[in-house]
């Protein structure tokens, strides 16, 4: 009788997971492993733009409402009532000082704080806009003059805006159309300061916009207004709408209807301008 062979059992194990591997059970592929997953990291939030007000009730208007929905807070602050202004505009985008009652020339502390505090604006280059009292604390830092008109003329109610050949090739750049008709509500003026170029100009008070640097604005007229600002200066502030040159109240909200879409169209595009970073901002600055 023929021997049989024995098979070391380690062989035999082998084989047998060989067999079953090949014809029984076949192995699945390997499989693949996904990388770890990586969270993207959120953007940061935009910082938040600075608000400087001069009456206890008063609001940032539409202006306001545009800058929060881009993003930014808003960071109000009344230097008139005690609140300091930041020594760096490092932490903010930008800086926008609005209009008021009192007048660029009035002995105030406040006023000429905020006039001289507009300096840190410029010496960082950082977006400046001013808006009526504000324009004129602009141009006042710059060394020109304001002035209340020699007639007594006022600009109030909804007046044509001449854009200089500075003004068309600064929007052709900037990428907005200025609005032929702006709403006022002014009796101060200011002449354009050497370092600056003006943008716009009107009738009773030539200079209406003009520009320094390459993220400084000082506008004479007001963007920000709404139906209901519109109202309640006109009601708080009658006498001014008898002033000679000014239009009389009820003339001023039918003008909104008929003016205010291309001045929306004008602020929504400047403010998209205005907030760019320098890097972003390219030619624009030109």
């Amino acid at each position: 009788m023929a021997s049989r062979a024995v098979v070391p059992r380690r062989h035999a194990q082998a084989t047998l997971k060989s067999v079953m591997n090949d014809h029984a059970f076949p192995m699945r592929p390997a499989r693949r492993t996904r990388p770890p997953f990586t969270a993207r990291k959120p953007d940061p939030a935009p910082k938040p733009v600075l608000v400087v007000l001069h009456q206890e009730h008063s609001t940032p208007g539409r202006v306001g409402r545009l800058l929060q929905a881009r993003g930014h807070a808003l960071d109000i602050r009344r230097p008139r009532f005690g609140d300091s202004l930041p020594q760096t505009m490092r932490e903010h985008a930008g800086a926008v000082i609005f209009g008021g009652p009192m007048g660029a020339n009035d002995p105030e502390d406040f006023i000429k704080a905020e006039i001289d505090w507009i300096g840190t604006c410029l010496k960082e280059d950082a977006a400046f806009l001013g808006i009526c009292l504000g324009a004129q604390m602009l141009a006042k830092h710059m060394g020109a003059r304001v002035y209340t008109h020699g007639e007594g003329r006022a600009e109030v109610g909804y007046y044509p805006l001449a854009v200089t050949d500075a003004g068309h090739s600064h929007a052709t750049t900037a990428g907005f159309t200025w609005p032929s008709t702006v709403y006022q509500w002014h009796r101060d003026g200011f002449d354009c300061p050497n370092g600056a170029e003006c943008l716009a100009t009107g009738g009773d008070f030539p200079v209406q916009a003009i520009r320094t640097g390459s993220k400084a604005y000082g506008v004479q007229f007001h963007p920000e207004v709404t139906p209901a600002m519109m109202y309640r200066w006109s009601v708080r502030g009658y006498e001014r709408t008898l002033m000679p040159g000014a239009q009389l109240g009820h003339t001023h909200v039918p003008g909104w209807f008929q003016h205010d879409p291309a001045i929306r169209l004008w602020l929504d595009a400047f403010l998209d301008h205005w907030l760019k970073e320098p890097a972003e901002a390219g030619t624009a600055s030109s």
